[in-house]
């Protein structure tokens, strides 16, 4: 019998390295392979001293011929603990809690965590409803920033089981663990400014829906004022949502008052674009005629005509820590309770002495 001659021009074929299978294999694919049994490929992916270290090898590199990725899902069925971070901000599109989710992933990613984000819209029950389902999708953790319910997740927290850390809470109270900024020492610091530029009919622009942020920073407006011996005026108080649109409105009534400002404190940075806006749309100058202070010192701060005198929060910071303290609570350690960040005035070029002293 005539014996078939191999084509030269084809290589031969290396049955030690099976081919990819069109689907993500499983540990069953891989177990057929080796012909081993399943909780063997287990072990040897996990580096187990009870697998021989040839049959570890081997199955290692069949894993490897195969594509074969470890499923985060199926690991975190047996250890408990998916290493992952469930997130929620207010919405997506705020510049700040870009910023802070940024010092979130970093740590977390630094630990081997994945982060889930989701946006609350800044709804209360939209919130509540985010966090319990990142809970029933087994994330080891949970981060909210500007809390709509903060107080409320003591509750929830005994039937979740799962560690919460929240980022400047807007209901400050007795929940166990949160990274907050210092609302009043930083508005306070702004007010102190304008004061000392020789400001007397100063105004608070404020958010409403700021919760407990808002109440720190007028108190902390109103502390400056009272240790300049500047009587408080309510007039000079109103109230925006924290973006430009309605901040416009909110300064052209104060600009539209027999005694306009000379200055004006805005909750944050988006405010204090609309009051520089509505302030030129006037047919007046910024610092010139009216000096304008903000908080945050947002990425556009230092860009903004003319550049915007600030309160600087350390954003990325605050989600470090926020990781951090998180971190700790989901190992079983023991971590601060509410940790308190300090501000920085970052003095620019949209505030400048007042032209004149109008008495209050």
């Amino acid at each position: 019998m005539l014996k078939k001659k191999r084509d030269k021009g084809t290589a031969p074929v290396n049955r030690a390295v099976p081919h990819r299978v069109l689907r993500q294999p499983s540990i069953k694919d891989i177990a057929r392979l080796a012909k081993v049994s399943h909780p063997t490929v287990s072990r040897a992916l996990q580096n187990s001293p009870l697998v021989n270290a040839q049959t570890a090898a081997r199955i290692r590199r069949i894993a490897r011929a195969t594509g074969y990725r470890a499923s985060a899902v199926a690991r975190g069925l047996v250890t408990r603990h998916t290493r992952t971070i469930g997130l929620v901000v207010t919405t997506v599109a705020d510049p700040f809690a870009s910023e802070v989710v940024c010092g979130i992933e970093q740590t977390a990613n630094e630990h081997g965590y994945a982060v889930f984000l989701a946006d609350s819209n800044a709804d209360p029950e939209r919130e509540k409803r985010v966090v319990q389902a990142l809970a029933e999708r087994r994330v080891d953790g949970i981060i909210v920033t500007s809390s709509r319910v903060g107080t409320l997740y003591l509750p929830l927290l005994r039937k979740m089981m799962v560690p919460i850390v929240l980022v400047n809470d807007q209901h400050p109270g007795d929940f166990v663990h949160s990274v907050m900024i210092s609302n009043f020492e930083g508005m306070r610091a702004a007010a102190a400014h304008l004061t000392g530029l020789g400001h007397r009919r100063i105004a608070y622009l404020g958010d409403r829906f700021g919760y407990q942020s808002d109440a720190e920073r007028l108190a902390g407006y109103r502390a400056a004022l009272k240790s300049a011996g500047i009587s408080f005026c309510a007039g000079l108080v109103v109230h925006g949502d924290g973006l430009p649109e309605e901040a416009m409105r909110a300064t052209e009534h104060l600009l539209g008052l027999r005694k306009p400002p000379t200055a004006i404190c805005c909750y944050n940075d988006m405010s204090a674009l609309g009051a520089m806006k509505a302030v030129r749309a006037y047919g007046l100058s910024v610092p010139g005629d009216v000096s304008v202070a903000g908080f945050d010192d947002l990425f556009f701060a230092a860009y903004t005509d003319p550049p915007l005198t600030t309160v600087r929060q350390p954003m990325r910071r605050m989600g470090k820590l926020a990781t951090e303290s998180l971190l700790k609570l989901m190992a079983g350690e023991q971590s601060v309770a509410q940790i308190k960040v300090g501000t920085e005035l970052v003095v620019r070029e949209s505030t400048a002495p007042a032209r004149t002293n109008v008495c209050s």
